[in-house]
Parts: structure tokens; C-alpha cells; sequence
């Protein structure tokens, strides 16, 4: 691009997107190294969408944020089932101290996401309610 943008009113352009593009390079060509990584994402993207017509049929509402901010990464394992008996069987082969594992993570997580609900809907109920709490136990 350098080379073939070589003139001085071709300078800012070129400047501009070697800068931009500087802060994207490291893991941009991850894909050359890892095969099994897709060189783009359109398939998650489609994924996404085919989620949110799902919900929006069900609902009738246009916007999912909320459902994404409570369910967030649920929703992978019942749209990858095919089948309630594929689901029961799946669920059945999981060992389950890994599961507990992995379901205090998803807890704290969620409880992260309800902090912060609760907060930009009523910030001072939620500061009172933490003062209160540190009143307790000090």
C-alpha cells in the first residue's frame, strides 16, 4: 500500500489507516495459525440473528437486551440442541463437579449483570443499600 500510495496527497490516507490499523494487528491473522479459528465471524453473526428473530417472534419485542443480560450464554446450549432427549443426554454425560464449577462461575456472573441492572436503574437505592450493609458489618 505504501508503494502503490506513494503520492503526497495520498500521505494523510496512508498515515490514518497504518495508525488505525496498528491497534488491530496483533490477532488480526489469527486464523493463519490456528485452522480450526474461521477467517471471519459471519457465522456467529448469522447465529446471533437467528436467535433474536426467534425471540422477537416469541415476544413481539424488538429489542433482546434484557434477555441477553439474564440468559447471555445459556442461550448457546438450547440452540445447539436438537432434540429435548439429545439435550437430557447431553446434560446426563456431564461430570458434575464440573458442572458445579462451572455454575458458580455463571452465578457470579450473573450477579455481576444484576449489580450493575440494579444500579443504572436506581443508583441511590443501590448506594443506600451497600451503605447500609457495610453499617452492619463494621
Amino acid at each position: 500500500m505504501e508503494k502503490e500510495l506513494n503520492r503526497k496527497e495520498d500521505q494523510p490516507f496512508v498515515e490514518n489507516l497504518l495508525k488505525y490499523s496498528k491497534g488491530f494487528w496483533k490477532g488480526l491473522f489469527t486464523f493463519y495459525d490456528y485452522p480450526l479459528i474461521p477467517r471471519t465471524n459471519n457465522d456467529l453473526e448469522l447465529f446471533f440473528r437467528r436467535i433474536k428473530q426467534k425471540h422477537r417472534r416469541i415476544t413481539g419485542s424488538r429489542t433482546w437486551n434484557r434477555y441477553i443480560i439474564r440468559h447471555g450464554e445459556n442461550i448457546v446450549f438450547v440452540e445447539n440442541v436438537s432434540n429435548e432427549q439429545e439435550g437430557l443426554q447431553m446434560i446426563k454425560n456431564v461430570n458434575y463437579s464440573a458442572y458445579k464449577t462451572e455454575a458458580n462461575k455463571w452465578e457470579q456472573r450473573i450477579g455481576e449483570h444484576i449489580k450493575q441492572r440494579r444500579f443504572k436503574k436506581e443508583p441511590n437505592e443501590y448506594l443506600n443499600t451497600i451503605e447500609e450493609k457495610w453499617k452492619r458489618h463494621n
